[in-house]
């Protein structure tokens, strides 16, 4: 191989041509096409001169997918014009074959350098510090565009950055995990999974690193970079890479990886997906991962202040007079529309009826494809006899140092933090006694637009002498958009017991002041148990 840019030896065929063999002993050569100037990839078959390409392909709108160790696919796009016939346009696939891996990893490098104008350094050398690489990542077969677009956009803003910098329960515990476990990062290689302003990047230059890698996808990677370059002393160790971990290329591998992967729930917005492949195609067999494992608690709850705010929201649609117009056919519909919302907010803990459960993730281990689908199966003992309104959710992950361990949790009760909590209220609560045990499921299923779709069932078992005899006394199920939260996020309202909750009417349940805010539309003089039998839940 001549230079990173010219491949010999190679072989390649048209696999849009049915008939057409294989070139043996050929050379790929990429460059500047003469006529338009942009990037080209040639393929010449052995004996004949560059100028004289057998395949000439366009990398402005050409793919390349892996086929194996050494064996590449080629898409690209071709036309083909007659006289006096319509131009028809139609796909091409060429295969090629390199010697070995190292060529074969040095042909994909060379192809997106090309493909994107960014040449900078031969494959297998440092990137030059400070450079931004684009990159198309195979992530978008399984995500829609439109999602990753606005995605990318919102954490490509620099409010939105802000908000989580600010969030000091997150950053500081960042920082401390960091800071506390120096021998982890010592003069290591540093891999930043979705660096965003390039905070936890600075973090580990200032904890000793070697050098770091922060790679980030969207347009916050210019920002990342300014910010780090206005800090020279540690900004000349990181380099920011623009692109997507599931594809962009480094030069070495990683003796760690740092990263926030977190959303709502712990795995709103699939980036755990993510922090999983930087994991195979980055880290070192021996390296951490910062943070190490996380887990999802889960309790069940009562809260009559929110059961009811969510039911009178559906209450508009049983008018039968709206300008003329009966509205009561679509109240069925409005009123499972609310409750298909999770209830993102920080509740009173004393709100939980039973002591909480968790699911374990340990992102030193799992597989993707084991957030695709997430089965939890639920038991709990009720501590009190009364209404039960659904599951509350929350999460907390692990660093482990080797120095330090450090949790970093969203538990109700604890600081809250910019993730607060999440509940899944049902529209048909339970009734249960002290001591009776409540089953059930939460299951997630992954979707394209990078969230969770939430299917909820809750049971109250028999309950009593003979009750390991017995069945299921009352079920409730629920299904929910992770996507599409209600966020409630208005100050606390104060703890209430049970009883006292149940026997308030409305207009003396309400708040002062801006805690007001939070009850929406509540007629006067009505009740709970008005408004349970309205729904049908008499």
């Amino acid at each position: 191989m001549a230079s990173p840019d010219l491949f010999q030896n190679v072989a390649f065929s048209d696999v849009s041509a049915a008939a057409a063999p294989a070139a043996e002993g050929a050379t790929a050569a990429f460059g500047v096409a003469a006529a338009t100037g942009g990037p080209r990839l040639s393929l010449v078959k052995a004996g004949k001169p560059e100028v004289e390409p057998t395949i000439e392909i366009d990398l402005s709108d050409a793919q390349i997918f892996k086929l194996g160790p050494s064996e590449w696919l080629c898409l690209c796009g071709e036309s083909e014009a007659k006289a006096g016939v319509e131009e028809k346009s139609f796909s091409r696939a060429i295969k090629v074959v390199l010697r070995t891996e190292a060529e074969s990893k040095a042909f994909s490098l060379a192809f997106q350098r090309w493909k994107h104008q960014v040449i900078s350094g031969k494959a297998g050398e440092p990137l030059e510090n400070g450079s931004i690489i684009a990159s198309k990542s195979k992530f978008d077969t399984k995500i829609e565009a439109s999602s990753a677009k606005m995605y990318f956009h919102y954490y490509g803003q620099l409010l939105h950055q802000q908000n989580m910098l600010q969030d000091f329960v997150r950053t500081g515990t960042y920082y401390a995990a960091v800071m506390e476990n120096r021998s982890d990062f010592e003069g290591r290689v540093v891999v930043d999974v979705g660096a965003g302003s390039g905070i936890l990047s600075l973090f580990a230059a200032q904890a000793g690193a070697r050098h770091v890698y922060a790679v980030e996808a969207s347009e916050m990677a210019e920002h990342a970079q300014r910010l780090i370059s206005g800090n020279p002393s540690l900004g000349q160790r990181i380099t920011v890479i623009k692109g997507k971990v599931e594809e962009v290329e480094l030069p070495e591998k990683a003796d760690i990886l740092i990263s926030e992967p977190m959303g709502t729930l712990l795995v709103n917005e699939r980036m755990l997906e993510s922090y999983v492949i930087a994991r195979d195609r980055f880290l070192a067999p021996d390296g951490k991962m910062f943070p190490t494992t996380g887990r999802i608690h889960m309790a069940p709850f009562s809260d009559e202040y929110l059961y009811v705010e969510m039911a009178n929201k559906a209450l508009f649609w049983q008018q039968h007079n709206f300008f003329g117009v009966d509205l009561t056919p679509l109240h069925g519909s409005a009123f499972q529309g609310y409750f298909s919302q999770p209830v993102v907010d920080a509740f009173d803990p004393r709100l939980l009826i039973s002591p909480p459960t968790y699911h374990t993730l340990d992102f030193t281990s799992m597989k993707e494809e084991e957030l695709y689908e997430i089965d939890i199966p639920l038991s709990f003992v009720a501590s009190v006899g009364t209404r039960v309104h659904g599951l509350a959710c929350w999460f907390d992950v692990l660093f482990n140092g080797s120095t330090v361990q450090r949790w970093l949790t969203t538990a109700p009760g604890s600081p809250t933090t910019h993730w607060y909590q999440l509940r899944c209220v049902l529209s048909q609560p339970l009734y249960v006694m002290a001591g009776q045990e409540i089953t059930g499921r939460l299951h997630l299923v992954a979707h394209s637009a990078q969230s969770y779709t939430i299917y909820l069932t809750m049971s109250a078992k028999m309950w009593g002498v003979g009750a390991e005899q017995g069945g299921i006394l009352q079920t409730s199920t629920g299904k929910l958009e992770l996507k599409e939260p209600y966020y409630r996020l208005s100050q606390p309202q104060s703890y209430m017991l049970q009883q006292d909750q149940q026997q308030q009417q409305l207009p003396s349940l309400q708040p002062q002041g801006s805690e007001q805010q939070m009850q929406e539309g509540l007629s006067p003089g009505i009740t709970i148990d008005q408004v349970d039998q309205e729904c049908g839940l008499h």
